[in-house]
């Protein structure tokens, strides 16, 4: 994964980088067989039509076809995915998730409470963002974008003191509840750092209060948007990451017509984590997940959804990577002042934004 600034902080990702360590003992073959006698793999908030999630599962499901995929809840959030771990801990029915996919800052605070079962794909020295004992792995990232409406927004806004323009009344929404979904936590951290002009401690509150001035000015909606509320013109221009914006965009097909804007500033760039629950009925179905999506196949099925894999550059390198696939990403351009915030910048984030959306903001999103 290509960092486009340095990761610096007591608790920073580039600490959990520094050492390699070795790979599973378990080898490919016995984690199949274990798997496969399991017989089923329950995944939760996996939406199909998110960083290519729909086309990983079916794959995986045509690659074992033993193993069935139980999928739950699409629509969670990360806290929810936390959640649903803790509620089914002595649950060995279809409600327990096996595996997770969540922001990156819920990876090392789920591994402080024994929510993780540690393991080591056969690709882990290729990873960059992970636990060092193999807790969690950061997947995938991408940038929050503005995903537009053009039917009903002739003024693309381009940056976020856009947004607080009386031309966009009603049209404002997350994909997201603040209070719980990693995406629209971030994207509250990603308007106070553009206000802030970048200043990561301050971000936070900031961005809180530019949402209380956008709900303020009834430019805010408090929906969580998809691409149907896009689409209808409910929420017409929806926070969203870009790769999530990209596939609206692909499928919406021009009906209507949808414009993607990495905003000019507070550019920022999320790692998504992807671990198995400590208390999974189905343990070798996770790993085999894992090693499923932590190889080429699974990589290259995130960079098909738009989404920048953990092992780009290696594939990349290798020359797996097709040029149509390539030739179908945005430019670079757009991620060069991507900030990644570290462990701490998105705890610190976390605790704010959760608890003081209520307060501050007072828009019920659901």
């Amino acid at each position: 994964m290509k960092m486009k600034k340095a990761l610096a902080a007591s608790v920073s990702v580039a600490a959990l980088l520094a050492t390699t360590f070795a790979a599973s003992a378990q080898s490919m073959d016995e984690i199949v067989a274990a798997a496969t006698a399991e017989g089923q793999l329950t995944v939760i908030a996996l939406p199909h039509d998110w960083c290519g999630w729909g086309d990983i599962i079916a794959a995986f499901k045509a690659k074992y076809p033993g193993i069935e995929v139980n999928e739950l809840n699409p629509d969670a959030g990360s806290a929810d995915e936390i959640e649903a771990i803790k509620a089914n801990k002595d649950n060995k029915g279809p409600q327990a998730p096996d595996v997770i996919d969540v922001g990156l800052a819920f990876g090392p605070s789920s591994t402080a409470e024994g929510l993780l079962l540690p393991h080591k794909v056969s690709t882990f020295d290729e990873i960059e963002v992970k636990d060092p004992d193999g807790h969690w792995y950061g997947g995938y990232y991408g940038v929050l974008s503005f995903e537009v409406n053009t039917d009903i927004v002739e003024n693309v806004p381009q940056d976020w003191p856009d947004l607080l323009k009386d031309e966009y009344n009603g049209q404002v929404a997350l994909a997201g509840d603040p209070r719980a979904a990693n995406q629209a936590i971030i994207s509250v951290y990603a308007a106070g750092l553009s206000a802030t002009g970048g200043d990561a401690a301050a971000a936070p509150q900031a961005g809180l209060d530019f949402f209380k001035q956008l709900n303020e000015k009834g430019n805010f909606v408090p929906i969580i948007g998809k691409a149907a509320s896009v689409a209808q013109g409910t929420t017409p221009i929806l926070v969203r990451w870009d790769y999530n914006a990209l596939a609206d965009r692909d499928t919406l097909a021009g009906n209507p017509p949808v414009e993607v804007v990495v905003p000019a500033s507070g550019i920022v760039a999320g790692v998504y984590a992807q671990a198995i629950s400590a208390y999974a009925p189905h343990p070798n179905a996770g790993k085999l997940w894992l090693e499923y999506i932590y190889s080429d196949e699974g990589q290259l099925g995130f960079l098909n959804g738009y989404c920048h894999p953990a092992r780009f550059n290696k594939l990349v390198a290798d020359g797996k990577v097709p040029q149509e696939v390539l030739d179908k990403l945005p430019p670079a351009g757009a991620y060069a002042k991507a900030v990644f915030p570290t462990l701490d910048e998105l705890a610190a984030n976390r605790e704010v934004v959760t608890t003081q959306w209520d307060g501050v903001v007072g828009a019920n999103v659901q």
